[in-house]
């Protein structure tokens, strides 16, 4: 699910640091491992990912041939995937190597419990809570370069137009040639000196958001956001535009989940990705937040027609594609050919248990060490391509992951939203008493004391925030009054009179 990306400025303000640190601890983040999930972190990361014994020697091939990167924003260091892209003739030849995360995480352990516990990294526009500690997620278990590393190793095969023709799993030993960010990437692009691998890749990337647009899907490429101090006080929103080599890059992560998705299907267990169709009741949200910023909708233009004429780097369009995250709310987890939750008869797995947005069945299994459900799903497809049944640690687990990552998609959520709100607040405090241009764009059914409440979509700032007024025109466009922006409170509060 892609969410709105924040980021503090490094010297940020107190304030808002000391509001994001109380939301942590409102919405349940934990702030440390404990001692004993530590101490198995790193007891695992010395002996070099052997928590599988030996089924996890067995059969782990060497391919430290495959010239893999590692294409990643600035400064990462939890490093999931490695990519290798190659003609094959009459298509192409996809080499995907995804941290064996597995590998380290002794089953029933302490870190196996606490990875449950928090069942998602959870990114914060100033620090972020990892589910491994880092001696794991950005050390032993990390795909950095020039380093061997376990790893899963996904070979897909395309043809001319990127269709998916074949596609196998094993375990490997890796080793990274390169981390690129995707600045460098995409400047060995543009100048022409990228290398064969690189440029495939960015062939691969337009046939496959092409044949994403054949089915219907959408991805949406929402901008980085960093809160920025002036010298004044005041505080300002900048965008870093997102690149084509990152709709490209991830293009190669959503072929590798629709190839799991099928290979678990054909199992007959596993874990898919769901999300249904958005709600009309959304869509009509939207257009009214497209109209609040000036972008032209057509009545005729579907939304997944729409988001691929948007441009992050345009402000307007930024601020509409972090609003369109909402429609992403309904996606969950279904776990099948397991027993449901209560022990009853194996879940069933529907004719069609498609992604909406990406109008194809999904799996996660690309970001094993940032995300808990990739590391059994990936397991369940090891288990297919090799013949055998999936492990029993494995079986066991599925039937509660979706719940379990359900709970963990709330908190991370929760935290999401106050962050929106505290950055929301620190860009308006001071400024009690202007009106602002806007849009109204959602409307509570009811009213209290004679006062309907609802939502403004601002046109500058882009910031959607609570209205109150006597009557609030759905659709409308209004001249609002800041009436409170409070960052301690995360509260912006305007009134309509």
């Amino acid at each position: 699910m892609p969410t709105r990306q924040l980021h503090l400025a490094q010297a940020g303000p107190a304030e808002v640091a000391d509001a994001l640190a109380a939301l942590r601890a409102e919405v349940g983040l934990p702030a440390m491992f404990p001692a004993e999930v530590r101490d198995e972190a790193e007891t695992s990361a010395a002996d070099g990912g052997q928590a599988l014994g030996d089924d996890g020697r067995q059969g782990r091939q060497d391919r430290r041939d495959v010239e893999l990167v590692t294409i990643d924003p600035p400064g990462s260091m939890d490093l999931d995937q490695a990519v290798h892209v190659a003609s094959s003739g009459r298509g192409y030849i996809v080499r995907y190597a995804i941290a064996d995360v597995a590998a380290f995480v002794q089953p029933g352990g302490a870190l196996d419990a606490e990875t449950h516990r928090r069942g998602t990294t959870v990114y914060g526009p100033d620090v972020r809570t990892p589910l491994h500690p880092t001696v794991l997620s950005e050390g032993a278990a990390s795909l950095l370069p020039e380093e061997d590393r376990p790893a899963v190793l996904w070979t897909i095969g395309l043809d001319a137009d990127g269709e998916i023709t074949s596609s196998s799993v094993t375990r490997a030993t890796v080793r990274s040639r390169a981390r690129l960010t995707y600045g460098e990437a995409q400047a060995q692009l543009d100048a022409g000196t990228a290398p064969d691998s690189l440029s495939l890749l960015a062939d691969v990337g337009r046939l496959r958001q092409a044949r994403e647009r054949d089915r219907g899907g959408v991805s949406l490429e929402v901008p980085e956001q960093e809160i920025v101090p002036q010298a004044d006080g005041s505080f300002s929103l900048e965008l870093r535009r997102t690149l084509p080599v990152e709709g490209w890059n991830a293009q190669i992560s959503l072929l590798t989940g629709i190839a799991a998705a099928a290979m678990m299907r054909e199992a007959g267990v596993g874990l898919l990705r769901t999300l249904p169709p958005a709600d009309d009741r959304d869509i009509a949200r939207l257009r009214r937040t497209a109209a609040a910023l000036g972008i032209g909708w057509p009545d005729e233009v579907s939304y997944a027609q729409l988001v691929p004429t948007l441009e992050s780097r345009r402000p307007a369009h930024a601020a509409f594609l972090a609003e369109a995250t909402s429609l992403f709310r309904g996606a969950g987890y279904l776990a099948f050919g397991v027993p449901g939750p209560d022990g009853g008869a194996p879940v069933a797995l529907p004719a069609d248990a498609r992604h909406a947005a990406i109008g194809a069945e999904y799996a996660h299994v690309t970001a094993p060490l940032r995300r808990l459900a990739d590391r059994y799903a990936t397991e369940v497809c090891l288990a297919h391509a090799a013949s055998k049944e999936p492990p029993a640690w494995v079986t066991e687990a599925l039937p509660a992951l979706p719940e379990t990552m359900a709970a963990a998609s709330r908190t991370a959520g929760a935290f999401e939203r106050g962050c929106v709100d505290v950055v929301e607040a620190a860009l308006l405090a001071g400024r009690e008493g202007e009106t602002f241009d806007g849009v109204v764009v959602d409307v509570r059914d009811g009213d209290k004391d004679g006062v309907r409440r609802g939502e403004v979509m601002l046109t500058e700032p882009a910031v959607r925030a609570r209205l109150e007024g006597a009557d609030l025109p759905l659709g409308e466009r209004v001249r609002a009054t800041l009436a409170e922006a409070s960052v301690p409170d995360r509260r912006v509060l305007f009134t309509l009179r």
